[in-house]
């Protein structure tokens, strides 16, 4: 599996209802609210076989209330 990070801005006053839907869609192992540029992020893990634009995009991408998103990809666990 491969690990990433996902940032979303949300709109204003929606976070929470973000923040929900983000949970309730089952993808995410860890979930935090943030303060700077961007509200939330997320640990996702991405299954071997799967690209991860796609994964991403058909699970959480399409959730009123996104703005925009930040995606970073990891390579190795220390």
């Amino acid at each position: 599996m491969t690990c990433v990070f996902v940032q979303f801005r949300c709109q204003p006053g929606k976070t929470y209802e973000v923040a929900n839907a983000i949970w309730d869609a089952e993808v995410v192992s860890e979930l935090y609210s943030t303060s700077g540029e961007y509200d939330l992020i997320a640990k996702v893990y991405i299954p071997d076989d799967a690209d991860v634009g796609h994964y991403l995009s058909d699970r959480l991408f399409a959730i009123p209330g996104i703005v925009r998103t930040l995606t970073t990809m990891t390579f190795k666990a220390f």
